[in-house]
């Protein structure tokens, strides 16, 4: 399901899955979104204990399957990194047992009107997102990254924060693009690419590679700087 910026509404509560820091940064911009949270599935916490200051942990994911998903929606609190698949299992798990993920877009976020964004996606703090992009299943949008327009984001992937990506860049499924990278305008990246953090992308990148940034170069001796 695709949904317009200008059509985003909460229906049902949710449910968010996972209890760390993403998790944390996600309750946060749910709770600014005035959306009703349930509980928190979490295998690492106790359940019946509060988490995030008042939620409840239900369990496990086992605990969702408690919950009709014609009552609640859900939220993918785990974090995205390289190499890293559970968040995208997860999403795939519930999703074919019918549940539905909520798209969650901080209010301090940009997203400009005509921008699509597919089901589960999530826009943090400060990103902002120009006309003609496109953001497909379960990615995030993390703070202050910046998608220019008409940017095409596959599924399951990762704007890490302070991300650039300039106009008409595509992005394959589950790639991550790392925190203050940069690629320039009309790229292509290929599926399972990670663009390390603070690397300037120029030309377009072949699936599952990995693009490092420039070392800084450390000189021994005294500065001439007064």
């Amino acid at each position: 399901m695709i949904l317009r910026k200008e059509t985003l509404f909460v229906t049902k509560p949710v449910i968010v899955l996972g209890g760390g820091g993403h998790a944390k940064v996600v309750v946060d911009a749910l709770r600014l979104s005035g959306i009703d949270i349930v509980g928190i599935a979490d295998k690492n916490s106790k359940v019946g204990e509060s988490i995030f200051s008042d939620l409840p942990v239900l369990g496990g994911d086992e605990s969702v399957l408690n919950y009709s998903r014609e009552e609640v929606e859900l939220v993918n609190g785990l974090g995205s990194f390289p190499g890293y698949n559970l968040r995208t299992e997860l999403f795939h798990f519930f999703s074919e047992k019918g549940y539905r993920y909520q798209t969650v877009v901080h209010p301090a976020a940009i997203v400009s009107d005509g921008v699509l964004l597919q089901q589960g996606v999530q826009v943090m703090a400060g990103a902002v997102i120009q006309p003609g992009a496109v953001v497909g299943l379960n990615s995030i949008i993390n703070s202050r990254a910046s998608v220019d327009h008409d940017c095409v984001i596959g599924n399951s992937c990762h704007v890490a924060p302070g991300a650039i990506l300039s106009g008409n860049v595509t992005l394959g499924d589950s790639v991550h693009i790392g925190t203050g990278a940069v690629v320039i305008q009309s790229i292509d990246i290929e599926n399972k690419v990670v663009v390390g953090a603070g690397a300037v992308v120029t030309s377009n990148i072949p699936k599952n590679s990995i693009v490092y940034p420039a070392r800084s170069i450390i000189k021994e001796g005294e500065s001439n700087e007064p």
